[in-house]
């Protein structure tokens, strides 16, 4: 898995380059092959060949010691796992974060300065691997790690610190209670609920870089991501136009490097398209035959992670490579969080792209994929239940029941609708809830329109509450939060007095901004932005 230092960043600052421009040239590679193999990153892919790279008992006991393990949530997470598809299968999402932590001589001695080492490290590579729940496609999800967010309260599960919600760039939550806090964070963003995490910093990058023996990466022209006097540091990476074995060092130079690509989402391309290729060394090498080579890489893979606890020995990481393992590779589309500059700190951070970001988040809650290599039919998981659920009978006549509507129509981009709560509670009152009143406590931002209830005695009266506004029975929710029915006007209801009907994604419907790469992609190389060629 490739990480970001914020090493360098120190020096550079956290900004996005002002001149940031979106690369990628064409190049010819080898003929395509068969591409059946697993095709991820070191961390994923170091979870195939954990279960079969020892013979023995001791030395299995031994790679399970190297694994680091902690807990899953440490934060207020609210997302819920999707129901079954007829076949009784569920999506598989895992979270994968590069942590920037000087904390060690090795890590110091790759990136950064003394002034970092004792300070909370940063998760500053996020990627949520998404397995369909057939286990017939997959999508690899990047967030930018200047990507200012809501972040849930926080409790450091190995210090007991407890943090507030704050609203703060994305990279901050490995800070403020370990990788459980940047899970909660990806799950009240998104809506997608996150099975499990796995964490890897610069030296275990750069150990398993070494481990495989070097990844062909491809540049359009000479790079040399150096301090400029425009904008000081870098990663240092240099290297002439065309294809290049890194490994190492180099490796992580590659994966760091932000300024020559003009953007750090253009970082996440270079790191996508790093670890396509990186599954593709692997396969040619036929790794699974050298015995010395497989047991090297599985040490280095042990000693590399970290893990969510309940996937903390080799045999469930083993068997969760197997599970990966089937998808083709057409079938592994990459995608970063479509985004906009924050209007708060335009030139250093962004925000999600409300509009773009929320159908991606749909496509994963809903298992839709994102390719269009499955067939007419594959349009996504169908869920099932065996019936479905019957309405719950009301508790209290309607206008007796006091509902409060408040609203969340507020985006990282748009103002709040003015007077929205008012006109919905007015539909209320006109549909028989006489005691429907606004909230006037302030505006919210929720993606989602909701109808929320504290207990069960008072389901069958939010379920009556949304039918009367034409909410969907699926956006009616248990919630400690509230104290009564509460309805809160979501971002997707805007404007109107009828809630608008939900478009269903297709296959491959990808939204606008996603910078989308297919796995069987052979043909990219990174386009340098001006400055940084030579």
């Amino acid at each position: 898995m490739s990480l970001t230092p914020r090493s360098s960043e120190a020096a550079e600052g956290s900004g996005r380059h002002g001149g940031g421009r979106r690369g990628g040239g064409v190049q010819t590679d080898r003929p395509r092959r068969r591409r059946r193999a697993l095709r991820w990153s070191a961390t994923v892919l170091a979870v195939v060949i954990l279960g079969t790279a020892g013979a023995g008992y001791l030395y299995y006991e031994h790679l399970n010691g190297n694994i680091r393990k902690g807990a899953r949530s440490s934060g207020d997470g609210k997302a819920q796992k999707t129901a079954p598809n007829a076949a009784g299968q569920t999506p598989l999402n895992i979270l994968l974060i590069g942590s920037d932590s000087r904390n060690s001589a090795e890590n110091l001695k790759l990136g950064g300065s003394k002034s970092s080492v004792g300070g909370p490290p940063n998760a500053d590579v996020q990627m949520l691997i998404h397995l369909s729940a057939d286990r017939k496609s997959a999508a690899m999800v990047s967030i930018p790690r200047d990507t200012r967010v809501d972040i849930p309260p926080c409790k450091d599960p190995d210090t007991g610190k407890s943090y507030p919600a704050t609203n703060d760039i994305i990279n901050t939550t490995l800070g403020r209670g370990g990788a459980g806090c940047t899970l909660s964070t990806w799950e009240n963003l998104t809506g997608v609920y996150i099975d499990h995490w796995m964490t890897i910093d610069f030296s275990g990058v750069v150990r398993m870089a070494d481990a495989i023996g070097g990844v062909d990466v491809c540049v359009k022209q000479n790079v040399w991501d150096h301090p400029t006097p425009a904008q000081p540091g870098g990663s240092w990476l240099k290297m002439t136009a065309g294809t290049h074995k890194v490994k190492g060092e180099q490796a992580l130079q590659w994966l760091r490097t932000r300024h020559a690509w003009g953007s750090d989402p253009l970082r996440a391309r270079a790191q996508h398209m790093y670890l396509n290729s990186m599954m593709r060394t692997l396969r040619q090498q036929n790794i699974f035959t050298d015995t010395g080579r497989l047991m090297n890489l599985a040490e280095a893979a042990t000693k590399s992670l970290k893990v969510s606890e309940e996937i903390g020995t080799v045999k469930k990481l083993y068997d969760l490579g197997m599970e990966m393992k089937s998808v083709p590779s057409d079938r592994i589309t990459s995608v970063t969080m479509p985004n906009l500059p924050d209007p708060q700190d335009p030139r250093n951070h962004v925000v999600p792209d409300a509009a773009n970001s929320a159908k991606l988040w749909q496509m994963l809650r809903d298992d839709v994929p994102l390719d269009k290599n499955g067939g007419t039919s594959d349009s996504g998981t169908k869920q099932v239940s065996a019936k479905p659920a019957p309405a719950k009978t009301p508790s209290t006549e309607p206008g007796r029941l006091g509902v409060l509507v408040q609203n969340g129509t507020q985006t990282s981009t748009e103002a709040a609708v003015q007077h929205r709560a008012s006109a919905i509670s007015d539909v209320l009152v006109q549909a028989g809830y006489a005691r429907a009143a606004a909230d006037t406590s302030g505006a919210q931002s929720v993606d989602k329109t909701v109808v929320q209830y504290p207990s069960a005695d008072l389901q069958g009266d939010a379920e009556a509450v949304a039918k009367a506004l034409g909410i969907p029975t699926s956006s009616v929710k248990q919630s400690t939060d509230v104290s009564g029915v509460t309805v809160v006007v979501g971002a997707d209801w805007r404007t109107g007095t009828s809630y608008p009907k939900e478009s269903k994604p297709k296959a491959g419907d990808i939204p606008d901004g996603t910078d989308a790469v297919n796995g069987a992609d052979t043909s990219k190389c990174m386009d340098v932005y001006g400055p940084y060629r030579w």
